[in-house]
This record gives C-alpha cells, structure tokens and sequence, in this order.
C-alpha cells in the first residue's frame, strides 16, 4: 500500500499478520526487503510492517533537500504507525534506521513497547571523516552514482568478510544492491549523509530510555561495534546480542541467530507485566 505523509510524500509500505505492531526501519540506502526473509516467521506472533523511507525505493523521492532529515523520518515513522491503528508499537530500526528510531524514541517514548538498535550509533559515526564524506556528497550531485559507486566499492567501508561470503552464497544480493542503488534518490543520499555525519551525539540521552531494549550487532561490524556497547550500556536494563559471523546486515549474513535473538526479545516483552 501508499501512505502519503503531511508534506505530502507516498511511502511504499507492507503490513503483514496480526497482532502487536513490530515496525522494521531499513537503513541508508536500503529498502523494506532487507527484512522480507523473516516476514513470515515475525508475521506468526506480530503486524509486520515495513516500508522504504522516502527517497529510497518504491517511496517518493522529493527534489528538496530540506524534505530530508533524520527528524523528518522520524516523523514519517510515527504517521505510518498513525495511519495503521498502532497507538503503541514495537520499533526495530537498522543502521540509519536505528538513528531515526533513536529520534522516536527520545521524542515519544510512551508509543513504544520495545524498541531494537541494530546495527547503529547515538551520534556521528567515530571514523567517519566529515571531509570524506563531504566530498562524496558532492560527488553524488555533480557527477553522478555512475562516478561515485567505484570509489564506494573501493572504500569498502561496510565491507567484512561475512557481506562478501553473502555475496558469493546468494548471487541475487548482488542484483539486490544495484537495484537499491539505481532507485534511491542522489539528493536524498548526499543529504541524509551530511546528517549523518553531523548528527548531535545523544548517548547522554539514551539514558532516560525506560523502554525494553534490545542492541543487536555484527561482530565483524567495526565502525559500529564499540558504540553499540555503548548504548547497551547507557539504556537501563538494554540487552546487548553480538551475532557471530555477521556483518553490518546480520539479518542477512547469519539470519537464524539472529532471528532467535530478536523473537527471544519479543517473547520477554509480550511476558513482561504492564507498567
């Protein structure tokens, strides 16, 4: 189905099973299928939904760089949950995803019943250079994906040996990835990179955090790894799961781990007691 936003944007989203709503957020430069692989099982005990944020997949994908921000998806999050019924929800955000849910969460936190950080960080990013990034944004909007996609591949900045075994075990990721790339919008990617890079840190705040929490990271994701500790650490009561043999996508690079990680979560959540 559509859902349009109030700035007047669609979003393509599924909504699959019935049950407690469990929200999927992808990242920066994916789309809703990085989670279609356990739609099905979550769909047993859960409404799963999913969608692609806006300028990235089958969702609009404005011109304005100022229709682009982490605040703004953080918006786009809490109309979808509106536009469905959920007056509280569980939140799974992925990588730039879990920086939007971070947003929600801090915003709004009486919405949610448990919320995921996947794979993601409370601020900028520690080895990312600013200067870097700044030029591959501007790469981005004067030269094109074309010139810009080597220089990616070459960084190999998410790269780890668990992405590329994926890789060669499921030929159809490969055209998976193009496919998310040729979709998503240039402006959107230079814009929401140069938010991310200089995104406020909110570790601090992550401490006011009252509701379940779940960190989930690949082992062999680097630049996330040690913040994720972090946050684990800072949320009261948050659980930390570290999936072995996986990536920053360990949804995809060793998916029966962490499948039984995130259900193990949901399971204590439907259990616990209401406040």
């Amino acid at each position: 189905m559509r859902m349009t936003m109030d700035d007047g944007v669609a979003l393509e989203v599924t909504d699959t099973g019935t049950g407690p709503g469990l929200l999927l957020v992808h990242g920066f430069g994916g789309a809703k299928e990085d989670f279609a692989d356990h739609i099905d099982a979550l769909a047993a005990g859960h409404r799963v939904v999913s969608f692609d944020h806006r300028g990235h997949g089958e969702s609009d994908k404005p011109s304005d760089p100022s229709a682009y921000s982490l605040d703004r998806m953080a918006a786009d999050v809490l109309t979808v949950a509106d536009g469905l019924g959920f007056h509280t929800f569980r939140l799974l955000g992925h990588s730039m995803g879990g920086m939007v849910t971070r947003r929600v969460v801090l915003a709004q936190p009486t919405r949610l019943d448990a919320l995921v950080l996947m794979d993601t960080s409370p601020g900028p990013l520690r080895d990312l250079d600013p200067e870097l990034a700044e030029l591959a944004a501007e790469i981005m909007l004067e030269e094109g994906k074309e010139v810009l996609r080597p220089l990616l591949d070459e960084a190999g900045t998410l790269e780890s040996p668990a992405h590329l075994r994926l890789l060669a075990e499921r030929p159809e990721m490969v055209e998976y990835e193009e496919r998310n790339w040729q979709r998503l919008s240039p402006v959107m990617w230079a814009t929401m990179l140069r938010e991310i890079v200089h995104q406020p840190d909110q570790l601090e705040l992550l401490a006011g955090v009252r509701t379940p929490t779940l960190v989930i990271v690949g082992e062999q994701d680097k630049p996330f790894f040690d913040v994720s500790r972090d946050m684990a650490a800072v949320v009261p009561g948050a659980e930390l799961v570290v999936v072995r043999d996986a990536g920053h996508s360990p949804q995809l690079e060793n998916p029966g781990p962490w499948l039984d990680a995130l259900e193990r979560f949901l399971a204590r959540v439907e259990r616990a007691p209401a406040a």
